[in-house]
């Protein structure tokens, strides 16, 4: 069981969370504590899965993935082996961001980024609806992405 959080480690976390990039010097001075207590807890925070990796936000129209599609993927049948065989299927495909299951109308939806939408209507046709049980789908395209990977707020 992970160690429980005090003030400095849940200061932290906030910190490396709004500033990945942080030097540890910058960090502890931040955190109000030494480099050495720094990179100690930041490394307990690391190996008790707290931090569950540091990795640069790579501006999506700058590579040519400009275009979001959220999609919500309907099954054909709602059993254990139905649901691993997507799940295996989709983690395979690159393009696809998020992939979550759910309750309502959708069994999964999925967050894609594509360059446009000829783009996406040639994955969709080709690879979305060839997966593993898949009955239905309903593509939403974002028009706006007003909050988008915001910070955990605690």
């Amino acid at each position: 069981m992970p160690g429980r959080l005090d003030r400095i480690d849940l200061k932290i976390l906030r910190l490396l969370q709004n500033g990945g990039r942080l030097t540890n010097a910058e960090l502890a001075e931040m955190a109000g504590v030494s480099a050495a207590t720094c990179h100690r807890r930041t490394q307990r925070l690391f190996d008790e899965g707290f931090i569950a990796g540091v990795r640069a936000m790579v501006a999506p129209r700058k590579v040519g993935k400009g275009a979001l599609v959220m999609v919500g993927v309907v099954l054909d049948r709602s059993t254990p082996e139905s649901f691993a065989a997507f799940e295996r299927a989709i983690a395979q495909l690159k393009f696809v961001l998020d992939c979550h299951l759910v309750a309502g109308d959708f069994d999964y939806f999925l967050k894609i980024r594509v360059g446009d939408m000829e783009d996406f209507n040639r994955i969709h046709g080709e690879q979305l609806i060839a997966l593993p049980g898949v009955r239905q789908t309903r593509t939403f395209f974002v028009m706006k992405e007003v909050v988008d990977n915001a910070p955990l707020d605690f």
